[in-house]
């Protein structure tokens, strides 16, 4: 099967006023990472300037208008904007959020329009994005509306991936969140993900109780009893790999989660506290279930450290090259589906 020769990643700047600008220009000081894609910063020539020079960087941005006029093997900035924005490092600032979301539509609007084939979102501060017009907790829920897809919070690397039922949710609501409609839904966006986007044939998934000891049959709290093992059971006899309710105390200190190819824990803490211990650095934050491919690094704004020069790029470049490899290996999903005797002859 021929790929496509030089993959396009669309990247939004981020929070202007934490790390997200350094790290983007440290993941592209190596002219090599030019070799096997082309990037596309979604931001304003003026302002990218500004940062080369504060962080004295030798990278060359390439200043284009459109997204659709992309020169591949450069460094492209996009101007989303043209006017001087004031950078304050380490502040949270009203302005600066509208700079962000600026930059997050113009980037999603290219990657709906086919101009760029992936989309790598630098961190943003969620409270200081909030608008009458730009209401969403965060990327994955504006991108599920932009891209209309079942998202699912996806957190992956090279040892482990945790998907979430219940992500950016409230923990004194999380339990009610969870009903059959939605465990289904959840289960079913892990397996095609695995599938489709990890070449994984036969996944095999573990998940997390949403009660202590999973309830100790009712002790703790009835949910699991009630609402996720009978679920399971019925996901598990149209054949699918899908095992628990586990305990999630023990789970991940007893290794028991290298028996799987993914987990999906109840809410958000309960599964990203063990992948943030386990790979901090190293992990990815992939929006599983769209119909077009976005990652994250794994961390925040990082305002403490911001505009000093000593921000991790690690999981920024994690970040691009698993989007990068998602691509392919949906590339590769899709021409086997439409061409299965090629596949069988592998």
């Amino acid at each position: 099967m021929k790929q496509k020769e030089s993959v396009i990643v669309g990247i939004s700047v981020g929070d202007l006023n934490g790390i997200g600008p350094e790290i983007i220009i440290k993941a592209y000081e190596d002219p090599r990472t030019l070799e096997l894609h082309t990037p596309v910063i979604f931001a304003s020539g003026k302002i990218m300037q500004f940062f080369k020079n504060h962080f004295k960087s030798k990278i060359n941005f390439f200043n284009i208008d459109s997204p659709d006029k992309v020169v591949l093997g450069k460094v492209n900035v996009v101007n989303v904007w043209n006017e001087a924005v004031k950078i304050d490092f380490g502040k949270e600032n009203k302005k600066i959020g509208e700079y962000s979301i600026k930059s997050l539509e113009a980037a999603t609007k290219a990657l709906k329009d086919g101009d760029i084939d992936v989309l790598v979102t630098a961190p943003i501060n969620k409270h200081n994005i909030q608008s009458d017009k730009f209401n969403f907790p965060g990327h994955t829920d504006y991108l599920a509306k932009a891209l209309e897809g079942k998202s699912l919070m996806f957190m992956v690397s090279d040892a482990l991936r945790v998907g979430l039922l219940t992500d950016h949710v409230p923990l004194k609501d999380a339990s009610n969140a969870i009903t059959e409609e939605l465990i289904k839904e959840k289960v079913a966006t892990v397996i095609t993900s695995l599938k489709q986007d990890f070449g994984i044939r036969k996944p095999k998934i573990a998940v997390l109780a949403i009660n202590p000891h999973a309830g100790d049959n009712g002790v703790i709290g009835n949910e699991d009893d009630t609402i996720l093992k009978p679920t399971l059971e019925k996901i598990k006899s149209d054949g699918s790999l899908v095992y628990g309710p586990y305990s999630a105390d023990s789970f991940f200190g007893s290794n028991t989660y290298k028996n799987f190819d993914a987990i999906i824990a109840s809410y958000h803490d309960q599964g990203l506290i063990p992948f943030k211990t386990i790979a901090f650095g190293q992990g990815v934050n992939y929006t599983a279930g769209l119909s077009k491919v976005r990652t994250s690094p794994d961390h925040g704004t990082a305002y403490e450290i911001a505009g000093k020069g000593i921000a991790d790029d690690s999981s920024m470049k994690q970040a691009i090259f698993t989007a990068i490899q998602i691509f392919r290996k949906r590339e590769e999903y899709d021409y086997y589906s439409k061409n299965p005797l090629k596949k069988a002859s592998r």
